[in-house]
C-alpha cells in the first residue's frame, strides 16, 4: 500500500515539473485598434475604459502624458482591469501632421510614437512663434501632402521620427495617406460632437468627465470607478 501511495506521489510531482507555467499577460504592452483608428492599450475586455482625448500642439496635453504615463502603466494597466483609449481632437494643421506620423506604421509602434511626440513638444513646436509669413502660408496652402511636407520640415518632425525608426520615404509615405487623414478627421469629429471643445478630456466608460484635464484630477475618478 505504501509503495502504491508513493508511486501515486511521484506521478503526481512528475506530471507538475512537466507542465508548462502560467505567465502573467502584459496587459501594458498589449495595444488594439479602436473606432475610426483609435489605439487601445490594455485588456480589450477590461472593466474600465479610459479615453483621452488629445492634440500634439496642447501644452496640457504633453503635461499630462509626463505625468501619467507610468502611473497609468504600472498601477492600472498591469491589472488588466483598467484601459486606455488615445483619440485625437485635431486642432490645427500641424496638430494634423503630428497625429498622421504618430499613427504611421504598425499599430504596434503607436503609443511609443505618442509618447516620443508629447515629451518632446516643447522643442519642436518652437517655430510655431518664430514662423515667417511664407512658411505660415505653407501650411496652410496646397495639397494635403504639400502641407504635411511642409510642417514636417519647418517643424522638424522628420528627425523625431528618425529616432523612432522611421526614414524619410516612410514618414512621407504616411504624410501622404488620405484614408488616415479621414480617419482622424473622423475622431475629431466624434469628440466635437460629445460638446468637447479642449484638451485633454477624457471619458471612463462612455462618460465625459467635467473639469478635468490633469492627472491630479482624473486619478482619484479612475480610483472610484474600480
Amino acid at each position: 500500500m505504501r509503495g502504491k501511495l508513493a508511486f501515486a506521489a511521484l506521478a503526481v510531482l512528475a506530471s507538475a515539473a512537466g507542465a508548462a507555467p502560467k505567465t502573467a499577460v502584459g496587459w501594458n504592452h498589449v495595444v488594439n485598434l479602436g473606432a475610426d483608428g483609435s489605439h487601445v492599450l490594455g485588456n480589450p475586455a477590461a472593466t474600465v475604459k479610459l479615453t483621452e482625448y488629445i492634440s500634439y500642439t496642447c501644452p496640457a496635453c504633453a503635461r499630462f502624458t509626463a505625468e501619467s504615463e507610468g502611473p497609468l502603466r504600472i498601477g492600472y494597466l498591469t491589472t488588466g482591469k483598467v484601459s486606455v483609449e488615445v483619440r485625437h481632437l485635431l486642432r490645427d494643421p500641424i496638430d494634423l501632421t503630428v497625429a498622421m506620423l504618430a499613427n504611421c506604421g504598425p499599430k504596434d509602434k503607436f503609443f511609443l510614437n505618442h509618447t516620443a511626440f508629447m515629451r518632446s513638444q516643447a522643442t519642436w513646436i518652437k517655430p510655431l512663434g518664430s514662423a515667417s509669413a511664407a512658411q505660415r502660408s505653407r501650411w496652410t496652402t496646397g495639397s494635403l501632402v504639400q502641407r504635411n511636407r511642409a510642417i514636417a520640415s519647418d517643424f522638424r518632425l522628420y528627425a523625431v521620427m528618425q529616432s523612432r525608426g522611421y526614414d524619410r520615404i516612410t514618414a512621407d509615405k504616411c504624410l501622404a495617406d488620405q484614408a488616415l487623414a479621414q480617419r482622424l478627421g473622423n475622431q475629431a469629429k466624434q469628440g466635437y460632437s460629445m460638446g468637447i471643445r479642449s484638451t485633454p478630456a477624457f471619458t471612463i466608460n462612455g462618460k465625459l468627465l467635467d473639469d478635468t484635464s490633469t492627472w491630479a484630477e482624473l486619478r482619484p475618478q479612475l480610483d472610484a470607478s474600480m
